[in-house]
């Protein structure tokens, strides 16, 4: 009856083929059907649009591009062209000046008569320097060193403010005609280089406030190190310059007195004999407008330009454009030039095609493919090289071209594909409307095959559940005919050996239950003998842990006995893991000298209690009996305890620290933790007792190993004495309390007294610990000179 039928494998007749055969049928035809409708039309689409894209697309589409980038380079090209006209202005009109100086001087002289705000200084205290007050059509900033010792210019200085005045006539008209600039001035030559800029800003101000030293150091070397230098050379040989023309471009950096990000364009000025320097005119123009050119570049719905330095730095993009090609953009210093620049360059792009991209040549239109969310998208790539200027970045002018390009994504250029996308809409919607009447088509076959068999499987089940309900109704005679040899026969077959096995176990009920009854009231009379014997064993051991833990308290120093003590301020806490600690302090006083003494028992419990009694026990004996020498009081107490040891069996040792104090001098001696002493200044200072003894108890005669160390202790100061119980402590992550958290609880707490150090800590320890299990024994004492 108990018997179980062996598995059998799979086979044609089971029900587990059946649903094979008639499921996975239909299933076949319709990926048949499906896949074949789809891959034939997915061929036709494709056959449809390589002919109507390859008609052509290509010479349309670069044309385009090309025209675009040609047009884009000829608006940047005429604003440079309009600011270097401007600032080529104004160094004709400052040229001619000194060219003629008696007019000079003259125009001058008048200047200063008719706008004597123009020419006259106030000297700053704070920052050294001399500015005129606002109010004039420009600031003209002199330097530290270029005045007196009156804090008045030098004469020579005094006549350059007054000639350079000439810049307010002209300079204002430049500024509102013409290109916008953001301001135009003259910088005077290296031995003068006053620094006169319209329109009035509180330049000088801004320069103390950005760049430290400035005032001390010589302008052109400080600034712009490298370019007078230059133009020297320029004047001794014209054919050095880079290119042929006097203005000098510098690469973009931010303003100091606007924070906005520009390009400075200088002319050198020449002396009367054409042989040196006499300075320069220049003028500043924002990013902004050169990024507003380029950033306007509008190819296509998402196509954009960019603008760049010959070593791949862009200077202008839009965010589309920057976060497309993969830019990743930061500002530093400049080194010794003290301006901050901006460095975003192509050569540094994520996208591996836009740094490997060719500057140093124009290449035509260029096909590159870049990564967008995970994909490769092809982009057409133009790259048009501008006029040559001087450039300066740091050190010697050199020749720069900057590169304007075009990016557009080729399937939006590509203005034959829209009748690709007709075609190939078509067709999806061909696939769509095959691949329904293909799934409805199979689903009409599964359910014909479902139909056709599901009278014959759901038979038996339901024979199987008519005959459980007469189980379930107490009629254990019941049997199901067993019609067929798959699934649902073995089925049937299981359920008659269940019915008898059910039928037969009901009859013998009553005997099976007796016996069970029997067997568990022999079981329930052991328990309760072994209950009552466990409960003795309990209250024996707990009323032994109590006295234990009782005659452990009485030993700790009494509070009156910590207040006794005039000079020191000791406080102490103590807190076992379990009913016994292995935790030891004691402060011992025999007439004048004071020993203060902490150790840890390995481990926690009655015998390291026990082992802790013993300690202050001999302790306070050779206390006592008036041995003052630390060594010797530790060797001797070790000694002791090793015998004690020996006797007891007690496979145990501890760490053991004393403090010894005469009033004058504070000796440490024996190993433990780390000391922690606060200065009264606040320096917090770490003392390893590692190297001043070994554990307690592990050898009969250590009087080799003993040290001691003496500490400074004065006025304000404090000691901290623990044991690993307290550094140890863990909170719920598992990070543990440490000795650094202790130094700071300590240093904040430091101005405290004792009492009130020792429960900071404690509360801070107890916060840290939250509802962790304390696992070891914590016990702190602080020690303060009053």
């Amino acid at each position: 009856m108990d018997r179980s039928s062996p598995k059998r494998p799979a086979r044609l007749g089971s029900f587990r083929a059946k649903f094979i055969l008639v499921v996975g049928g239909a299933v076949l035809f319709d990926l048949l059907v499906s896949g074949g409708l789809a891959l034939w039309n997915v061929q036709r689409l494709s056959r449809d649009a390589t002919l109507e894209v390859g008609q052509g697309l290509e010479a349309a589409s670069q044309e385009y591009i090309r025209t675009y980038a040609d047009s884009t380079a000829a608006q940047v090209s005429l604003l440079l062209r309009q600011v270097h006209s401007d600032v080529g202005t104004l160094a004709g009109v400052l040229q001619a000046q000194i060219d003629d100086p008696e007019r000079n001087s003259d125009v001058g002289a008048a200047i200063a008569r008719t706008s004597p705000g123009s020419v006259s200084l106030v000297y700053d205290e704070k920052g050294k320097w001399s500015q005129n007050l606002p109010g004039s059509a420009s600031v003209v900033s002199v330097w530290g060193y270029l005045l007196g010792p009156d804090h008045r210019p030098k004469p020579d200085i005094q006549r350059d403010l007054e000639t350079s005045a000439v810049l307010d006539i002209v300079a204002p008209s430049l500024l509102q005609h013409g290109a916008s600039k953001l301001q135009m001035y003259y910088i005077g030559p290296k031995e003068r280089p006053i620094f006169r800029t319209a329109p009035y800003t509180d330049q000088a101000q801004t320069f103390d406030r950005l760049y430290s030293g400035h005032n001390e150091a010589d302008f052109w070397d400080f600034f712009f190190p490298g370019l007078y230098e230059s133009w020297q050379n320029w004047a001794k040989d014209a054919k050095t310059r880079p290119v042929a023309d006097d203005i000098t471009q510098t690469a973009p950096y931010t303003d100091a007195i606007t924070g906005k990000l520009i390009v400075s364009f200088f002319h050198p000025l020449w002396t009367a004999d054409r042989q040196d320097v006499a300075g320069t005119a220049g003028a500043d123009i924002t990013l902004d407008q050169l990024a507003q050119i380029v950033e306007n570049v509008k190819v296509a719905r998402s196509g954009f330009g960019f603008l760049a330095m010959s070593d791949g730095n862009v200077v202008a993009i839009n965010s589309t454009g920057e976060k497309t090609l993969g830019l990743r953009s930061a500002s530093d210093a400049s080194g010794a030039s003290a301006l901050t620049g901006l460095e975003r360059s192509l050569k540094g792009s994520s996208q591996p095609a836009i740094a490997k991209l060719a500057l140093d040549r124009e290449q035509g239109i260029q096909h590159l493919l870049l990564q967008q969310d995970g994909n490769e998208v092809p982009y057409i790539v133009i790259v048009k090289k501008l006029p040559a200027t001087n450039l300066w970045v740091s050190g010697p002018v050199r020749q720069e071209a900057m590169l304007l390009g075009v990016v557009v994504p080729e399937r939006e250029i590509q203005a034959s594909l829209y009748a690709a996308q007709a075609k190939i809409s078509e067709a999806t919607n061909r696939i769509v409307i095959y691949q329904i009447l293909a799934i409805l088509m199979s689903l009409l076959v599964v359910a014909i095959a479902v139909v056709a068999v599901s009278k014959r499987i759901t038979s038996g089940i339901s024979a199987l559940a008519d005959a459980a309900k007469r189980i379930q109704a107490k009629d254990y005679s019941v049997r199901v005919a067993i019609t067929s040899k798959d699934e649902v026969g073995e089925a049937g077959e299981a359920f008659n050996r269940m019915a008898e096995q059910i039928s037969y176990n009901t009859e013998n009920l009553e005997q099976l239950v007796e016996e069970r009854t029997a067997q568990i009231e022999d079981a329930k009379e052991e328990i309760s003998t072994l209950n009552a014997q466990l409960q003795r064993e309990n209250r024996r051991l707990g009323t032994e842990l109590a006295v234990a833990e009782r005659i452990q308290l009485m030993v700790l120093p009494l509070h009156q006995e910590l207040e006794e003590f005039q000079a020191l301020e000791i406080a102490a806490y103590m807190r076992p893991a379990e009913e016994v600690g292995g935790d030891y302090y004691d402060v011992l006083k025999n007439g004048s000298r004071l020993k203060i003494g902490i150790g840890d028992v390995t481990g926690h419990g009655l015998e390291s209690g026990v082992l802790m009694l013993m300690v202050q026990s001999v302790a306070r004996a050779l206390q006592e009996a008036g041995n003052t020498d630390a060594v010797k009081f530790l060797t001797d107490l070790n000694s002791a305890l090793f015998k004690n040891i020996v006797r007891t069996k007690i496979d145990k040792h501890l760490t053991l620290a004393f403090l010894d104090y005469d009033g004058k001098e504070m000796i440490l001696s024996g190993q433990h933790e780390e000391v922690v002493v606060v200065r009264a200044n606040g320096e917090v200072e770490r003392i390893d007792t590692m190297d001043l003894g070994i554990p307690i108890g592990l050898e009969a005669d250590i009087s080799a190993f003993i040290k001691t160390r003496e500490i400074t202790f004065e006025t304000g100061d404090l000691i901290l004495l623990h044991t690993d119980g307290v550094t140890e402590a863990e909170n719920d992550a598992g990070e543990l309390f440490g000795i650094e958290r202790l130094c700071r609880e300590a240093l904040r707490l430091k101005d405290q007294s004792a009492e009130k150090v020792v429960s900071g800590i404690v509360a801070t320890l107890m916060l840290f610990i939250g509802s962790q299990k304390i696992y070891d024994d914590i016990t702190l004492l602080a020690v303060r000179h009053r």
